[in-house]
């Protein structure tokens, strides 16, 4: 993108920021501020990119913590986003207006289901230098994060009764039923790597996501113009090592391999902001 073309965007976002704060002052009296650290335009952060990260299902913003804590020690203003995991086009469209909230280049990080979230919100937005995935679910357009895990994931069972809990319990479920990781699942197979009490908290404050986001189909896939890095667990269960390694070559990304399970962001932040470090120097 040519400094005139980055220029015409930022003036624009500020008209409408502007816009936005006259509305709310006028309506509301007060208005929410964007983190400084996503505001602040590419001269002021040091020519380092804002990141912004991405939890998936059955996660909150949380699960970024001691990755978020390492970027910032290096420099990089990070912001780690409320996914809402409602459905695949609400959340990507709620992150893309995110997105257009912070002025400059972008590394766009998606772990899971956001992943799948991050390739929807990142299509044509020329903001976005690098994708990273890390043991994501990465789609091509057309294809579902359900079905992406394939046949070898602990989620992938004939009655699914038996590793989820759906809100409400009506069977069968419908697209807007919560879905919810039954503790036996969450903790055998889900949060792997981590000590048992660790893993029963985050089971118990489990957010879910729905089973309609779980079956709806990709949009146009952002990786189709933006290079991109794919972390792979090896150990991860929820998507096996070979369904990750498999959308990596379709998507054309660079591919690096930690020894972890599903939440290796939590077990192993130290490989993750390092792929993410990898990613930011080699676009920017």
């Amino acid at each position: 993108m040519t400094p005139t073309t980055r220029a015409a965007r930022r003036t624009a976002r500020q008209r409408r920021l502007r816009a936005a704060i006259l509305l709310s002052t006028l309506t509301l009296g007060a208005v929410a501020a964007t983190p400084a650290s996503a505001q602040a335009g590419g001269a002021e952060r040091g020519g380092k990119p804002a990141i912004v990260l991405v939890h998936g299902a059955w996660a909150d913003a949380s699960s970024w913590n001691q990755v978020v804590r390492k970027l910032q020690s290096q420099g990089y203003p990070v912001i780690a986003p409320a996914n809402p995991l409602r459905s695949l086009s609400s959340d990507s469209a709620y992150l893309k207006a995110i997105l257009e909230t912070i002025d400059g280049p972008i590394v766009l990080v998606g772990h899971s289901y956001g992943a799948s979230v991050v390739t929807n919100a990142a299509t044509g937005d020329p903001d976005i230098e690098a994708l990273v995935f890390v043991n994501g679910s990465v789609p091509a357009e057309g294809e579902t994060v359900a079905e992406l895990a394939g046949p070898d994931s602990a989620l992938s069972v004939s009655d699914p009764t038996t590793i989820f809990d759906f809100v409400p319990g009506d069977v069968p479920p419908g697209p807007e039923s919560d879905v919810y990781l039954k503790q036996s699942t969450f903790l055998e197979s889900f949060a792997t790597g981590l000590t048992r009490d660790r893993a029963a908290a985050l089971w118990a404050t489990q957010r879910p996501v729905t089973l309609g986001a779980l079956n709806e189909p990709s949009g146009a896939p952002g990786w189709a113009t933006i290079p991109s890095w794919n972390l792979v667990g090896t150990k991860d269960l929820v998507i096996p090592a070979s369904a990750q390694r498999a959308m990596a070559a379709k998507a054309g990304s660079t591919v690096a391999l930690f020894e972890e399970g599903h939440l290796g962001l939590i077990t192993d932040p130290n490989s993750v902001s390092r792929v993410i470090a990898d990613a930011v120097r080699a676009t920017s």
